[in-house]
């Protein structure tokens, strides 16, 4: 199981909001790329960036910020937010990003995430955010008709091989993932599930485990200090060993 630290981006800063409300947001660093130096120096073999000015079709300079972490970091990078169109996963892939995650779009146009799979086979993700069980759009502030599995299921059958599911409910909330959620979408879906939502200590990571998820992001608990990445990683590779 891969871990992924977390970067949320909102006006150029990192920060963390509680069960995705824009209206609770903790700034915890303004050097995004100082930040994700920090989580590739302590093992991680991916990151996680979020536009979240993006996913609300906000204008700001997100997207320039993910690039230069992109092109400067040693570790792969996948990023998510705003991404709606194919001159967005052109312009994100060519400055270095190794994983583009569609969200809105995958659900207001599934034949979009298709034509994407085609043209970039695995560097393509869909994001599916859950609000009891349905699948949230435009960064978490509406909700669609989609249950989460279904659009899974569709999602898998138009090529996609990694999802990240997120449970809004346990977002930012450090009481740990929601366990039988997981296992469904994993059982749905398949390999390719990276869980994201709850993660508060390394046991909850070891849980996570055993709903077969391929990897979990970790955001709120590496800035509180409840899990270290570094340790994390190594639950990683112990992992791996199995």
């Amino acid at each position: 199981m891969i871990i992924y630290p977390a970067i949320d981006l909102r006006g150029g800063q990192c920060v963390r909001l509680l069960q995705g409300d824009f209206n609770q947001t903790t700034v915890y660093s303004d050097a995004p790329l100082e930040t994700a130096k920090k989580w590739a120096s302590c093992g991680a073999s991916w990151l996680h960036l979020v536009d979240l000015d993006g996913a609300r079709q906000e204008a700001g300079d997100n997207r320039a910020i993910i690039c230069d972490i992109a092109g400067k970091l040693s570790i792969p990078v996948q990023t998510g937010g705003g991404i709606r169109t194919m001159g967005d996963i052109d312009e994100l892939i060519s400055h270095g990003v190794s994983r583009v995650i569609l969200g809105t779009i995958a659900v207001e146009n599934p034949d979009f995430v298709a034509e994407a799979v085609k043209a970039y086979d695995d560097k393509i993700a869909v994001g599916i955010d859950a609000k009891d069980g349905f699948a949230a759009v435009s960064g978490w502030e509406a909700v669609s008709k989609w249950k989460a599995v279904e659009l899974a299921k569709l999602m898998k059958k138009n090529g996609v091989k990694h999802i990240i599911y997120t449970d809004i409910a346990t977002d930012g909330m450090l009481t740990g993932p929601n366990l039988a959620a997981m296992t469904e979408m994993v059982a749905a879906f398949g390999e390719g599930v990276i869980a994201s939502g709850g993660v508060g200590t390394l046991e909850d990571l070891k849980a996570l485990t055993k709903t077969g998820v391929s990897g979990a992001i970790v955001g709120k608990a590496l800035y509180t200090g409840s899990v270290d990445l570094t340790a994390a990683v190594q639950l990683e590779q112990e992992d791996a060993s199995c």
